[in-house]
């Protein structure tokens, strides 16, 4: 149930943990020679928004938050006690600093704010904290940190993956680095050059010395106007489904889910179990069907780290709507847990495991089956396009972001239905390239790139004439098939980020699957 980093104690000891609330790494990139490459492009695959590039010596340094109050000061350990139900926190150096207490079902018991946190803090949680397991959560500057406190006085603390990072530079064979701690210096990233016939990717292991993340979310600024489906024709008027709309009856009586922040979950797909965690916010009353959202992460990540990364759950919390983060699965010779979209990075049956798990939620929470959603960051924006094609019986619309369909599997695809999509891409997107192509990392992935996507997309929906832009700014094909709509939002000069979900969630909403579907 708590993730692999976990380390407990007996009772009435105090645990001494490094509550380093951000991960930072500085290095250098040398040829095989040992002579220092000036201006590698540095960034992650799993997390969004950060990168930096090497410089003339081919020193680098990056971090997920330099101007947290906490961070400035990883090297030191911050004694975190708690006995008897008192919590003592010492070495504290904060400008604001929020604790919040909440019991097994997500209820929050206890939350509080301070200002200017220096030295130590002490909180007697008699009050707030029963005979049962409850959970903690320090956060400060938008960084969280997340431990268990049980009945007997222990502190559990609950660890996130690290980042993964990408070197390229043209010339070179791009690179992959898995960060082993949450602190690392002197890290040495060797590059070979490349062969004539292409790039292809490394691996290196890890190095020294404990990780929390933002995510960096995009605004929409639009490229110029894309043609549209070369075989379709210009029309004014979007061609109507031949269905009338109608609603299916949900009833929520006997439903057994309830409000809970982070609850873990499992599905047995093919023999094997696969696990995924349930958000039901405070909203949610069960009283009234809700919409269902599935969150996929990116490479090397994991259910938990998309739930704190991930900026669609401030938007739908306050509506009621759950929200479920799968955890993908690596295959020998991977990146770490992702996603069967093509040869790369899994070898397990993601869509099998995406339609178990809403037959899960059907089962025990009262969601409506009109109005379930996907999106996802990185292969996991790949891996929601890839349901929009292989479960378009399902999904009623889509919000990628960072990744686009890969050639070889899920552009081939027979769609059930024509689905609504909206892709947020990057025009200087070093990981996933804005006019695709090849992966370069040797795993068989070859993109249609963002165009390419926007276009597929428009043709496998009917649409007909020219994009236009909407009045977000992105391009969109609004005349399609049983009124489904095509977007594309390109951030210029934009990274490898997260989508916006304050223009993602309010697309995806207004769209349900057809009665005709829901089985």
């Amino acid at each position: 149930m708590i993730g692999s980093h976990v380390k407990a104690i007996a009772s009435g000891v105090a645990l001494l943990s490094t509550m380093t609330f951000a991960w930072s790494i500085s290095g250098t990139v040398v040829t095989e020679a040992g002579e220092g490459i000036p201006q590698v492009d540095i960034n992650t695959f799993n997390f969004g928004g950060f990168g930096t590039q090497s410089d003339a010596l081919g020193n680098f340094a990056l971090s997920s938050d330099g101007a947290s109050a906490l961070t400035q000061d990883l090297s030191r350990q911050v004694s975190v006690h708690y006995t008897g139900k008192v919590l003592t926190m010492e070495g504290l150096k904060a400008q604001t600093l929020k604790v919040a207490v909440m019991d097994a079902l997500g209820k929050v018991v206890y939350d509080k704010e301070f200002r200017e946190i220096y030295g130590s803090l002490t909180l007697d949680l008699n009050k707030v904290t029963g005979q049962r397991t409850s959970f903690l959560r320090i956060t400060t500057n938008g960084s969280n940190s997340t431990y268990m406190l049980t009945a007997k006085g222990a502190l559990l603390k609950e660890g996130d993956l690290l980042p993964m990072l990408m070197f390229a530079k043209a010339g070179f064979q791009s690179l992959n680095y898995q960060m082993q701690a949450e602190n690392e210096a002197g890290v040495r990233i060797v590059m070979k050059v490349a062969a004539a016939t292409g790039s292809s990717s490394s691996i290196v292991a890890g190095s020294s010395s404990s990780s929390r993340h933002h995510h960096g979310t995009s605004s929409s600024s639009i490229t110029s106007s894309n043609p549209g489906p070369s075989q379709q024709s210009s029309s004014s008027v979007a061609p109507t489904s031949s269905e009338t709309p109608a609603t299916v009856t949900v009833d929520c009586s006997g439903k057994t889910a309830k409000v809970g922040d982070k609850q873990n979950m499992d599905v047995t797909v093919d023999g094997k179990k696969r696990t995924f965690i349930m958000h039901i916010p405070n909203a949610y009353k069960g009283d009234k069907p809700v919409p269902l959202v599935i969150d996929y992460h990116p490479i090397g990540g994991s259910g938990n780290g998309e739930f704190g990364s991930s900026p669609y759950k401030a938007k739908t919390d306050p509506e009621g709507v759950i929200t479920l983060y799968p955890d993908g699965t690596s295959k020998p010779g991977g990146m770490g847990n992702g996603w069967n979209v093509g040869p790369c990075c899994s070898n397990d049956d993601d869509v099998k495991f995406s339609y178990a798990m809403i037959e899960k939620l059907k089962e025990i929470a009262c969601i409506d089956p009109q109005r379930i959603y996907a999106t996802g960051f990185s292969m996991g924006g790949g891996m929601s396009n890839h349901v929009a094609c292989m479960m378009s019986d399902v999904f009623a619309a889509v919000a990628p972001a960072a990744m686009d369909l890969n050639k070889t599997n899920s552009a081939a695809c027979k769609m059930a239905r024509p689905i609504s999509v909206i892709n947020f891409r990057g025009t200087n997107d070093p990981v996933c390239r804005y006019q695709g192509g090849d992966s370069g990392f040797n795993d068989g992935l070859n993109f249609l790139g963002a165009e390419g996507t926007f276009r597929f997309w428009a043709e496998k929906n009917g649409c007909t004439g020219s994009p236009t832009k909407n009045s977000n700014g992105c391009d969109e094909y609004s005349n399609c098939q049983d009124g489904t709509k095509v977007v594309l939002c390109t951030k210029q000069g934009g990274g490898h980020d997260y989508g916006d979900a304050s223009i993602g969630w309010p697309f995806l909403k207004q769209f349900t699957l057809p009665a005709s579907f829901v089985k």
